[in-house]
């Protein structure tokens, strides 16, 4: 029977590899918490609808980029879309047109020198609404068209939220107008205490690399793009 051979360093055989910090960095990235991305859920080509826009027109093209957008990260898989800044609009929106509609009422109805004090009162609340809901729009809202929430069960509860801003980089010299997107993710569990993971990214991609010159949007195409971007936040990376 051959001896054994022993280091002088506790019994190791120094020809028995020691896990490197690289293949630690490694397991910790396939951590089994972290949930799963978008690129990893793959949408049926069926389940897509043709979109197509007027390709001249910004609005339009930046417009169906967002709305591919939240069809993509709202899927059931993935996030659930959150509407508050939508809802907080629109509250403010049908409150200034309640009290619009009281107001022209009650100055119909009563004579003019005695309801001129609410009807005054009617006229600044309705200037204060909506000078309100315009303020909330520019500064709170602002260029944000996704935020979404998702929770699941590995262990324990995980909880994540990611908010996506997007805007049009304008024409340059040899630049055509692009699509730019920011991100920002979180990843916490212990109702928020505990923060596994953070991630802010941002990219911009031509118009152009996503419609054909009939205008019709490459949803495929797009997805990617957007999936990457998401991947890299989760990742917890910056860019």
């Amino acid at each position: 029977m051959a001896p054994t051979r022993k280091s002088e360093n506790g019994g190791r055989d120094p020809r028995t590899p020691s896990p490197s910090r690289n293949d630690t960095v490694s397991s910790a990235a396939s951590s089994p918490e972290r949930p799963a991305g978008p690129l990893s859920i793959v949408t049926p080509p069926g389940d897509r609808d043709v979109v197509k826009v007027n390709n001249s027109n910004i609005t339009e093209l930046k417009h169906a980029c967002d709305d591919a957008l939240k069809r993509y990260l709202a899927r059931p898989e993935l996030f659930k879309q959150s509407h508050l800044h939508t809802d907080v609009r629109l509250a403010l929106g049908w409150l200034s047109v309640f009290v619009a509609t009281g107001t022209a009422l009650y100055g119909y109805k009563v004579e003019f020198e005695e309801s001129k004090p609410l009807v005054w009162i009617g006229l600044l609340t309705y200037i204060f609404l909506t000078t309100i809901q315009s303020l909330y729009a520019y500064f709170i809202e602002g260029q944000v068209v996704f935020v979404g929430k998702r929770k699941t069960f590995s262990k324990r509860i995980i909880t994540e939220r990611i908010t996506l801003s997007s805007t049009t980089e304008p024409v340059k010299k040899t630049k055509p107008p692009a699509y730019s997107l920011s991100l920002h993710y979180v990843r916490s569990t212990n109702g928020g205490k505990s923060l596994l993971a953070k991630g802010k990214t941002q990219g911009s991609k031509g118009y152009n690399a996503f419609f054909d010159a009939l205008g019709t949007l490459n949803q495929e195409e797009f997805e990617q793009w957007v999936g990457e971007l998401v991947e890299q936040a989760m990742e917890g990376k910056a860019s």
